[in-house]
Order: C-alpha cells, then sequence, then structure tokens
C-alpha cells in the first residue's frame, strides 16, 4: 500500500493536534469497522472557523486525514466548511489508497458533527447541514472494501 508524501508528512508531523477547551463546536464519530475514532474541535466566532484542533485513535491514514482537514477548515466560513468534503481532504493529501478512503469520509462527518454541535449550542440552522452519524458504517457502506 503506497501512500503520498503529504499522507507520511501529516502522519508523522499531524498539526492541530489537542483540544480547543472553550470550543464552539466538538464532533465524535467512529468507525466500528475498523476501530477509528476522530474527535474535532472548531472555535468559531462570527461565522468564521478561527482554530480547528482534533483528537484520532486510529491508523495513519486516519491521523493524516484528520490534521489535512483541520488546517483546510481554518479560516473558512461555515458555509466554506461545509464545502470540505471527503473528496477534497483526498485531494489535499494527492490521494489515499482505495481501502483508506473512509478515513477520508470520517474526517469529513467528524467536521459536520462539529459544525452541528455548533448550530445545536447556538440554536441556529446551517443550510446544507445534515444531522451526522456517530458511526459512519451505517449509512456509508459503499466506501469499504476489505481491510
Amino acid at each position: 500500500m503506497m501512500y503520498s508524501e503529504k499522507v507520511m508528512d501529516h502522519f508523522m508531523n499531524p498539526r492541530n493536534v489537542g483540544e480547543i477547551e472553550d470550543a464552539s463546536g466538538v464532533g465524535t464519530v467512529g468507525n466500528a469497522k475498523c476501530g477509528d475514532i476522530m474527535k474535532i474541535f472548531l472555535k468559531i466566532e462570527y461565522g468564521i472557523v478561527l482554530d480547528a484542533k482534533f483528537k484520532t485513535f486510529g491508523c495513519g491514514a486516519a491521523v493524516a486525514t484528520s490534521s489535512i482537514a483541520t488546517e483546510l477548515i481554518k479560516g473558512k466560513t461555515i458555509q466554506e466548511a461545509l464545502e470540505i468534503t471527503n473528496k477534497a481532504v483526498m485531494e489535499a493529501l494527492d490521494g489515499l489508497p482505495p481501502v483508506k478512503v473512509h478515513c477520508s469520509c470520517l474526517a469529513e462527518e467528524a467536521l459536520h458533527a462539529a459544525l452541528w454541535d455548533y448550530a445545536e449550542k447556538n440554536g441556529i440552522v446551517i443550510e446544507g447541514l445534515e444531522k451526522p452519524v456517530n458511526d459512519i458504517g451505517e449509512h456509508e457502506e459503499g466506501y469499504y472494501e476489505a481491510e
């Protein structure tokens, strides 16, 4: 299995590891099939993501996708943040092996879960944001190949 240099870089030197004490939104998602758990913390003010941190328990690809996802979301408006899809995460990492594509889906779901938490805490509706699931295996069966 070959990983791009960017994946290796974000795995060996992950950005934004840790937690934000007074986070505006926190999203935790897991994948029961592979055991990865991703927790993303967002600091949002005036509709802008000022900071993002993560804690991930999982494989190197899960760490790398968390790292790049927090990099991609910083400085974005909430609407721009919603456009960070698993495809965007994969492109930013110069691709992932097929059996690791689900890690990028986990990153997308964790970002969305954190945005959902922010919306709930603030009594707002974020256009286009769907209620997150806790286990991405629930609705993304298509992403899984045997590991």
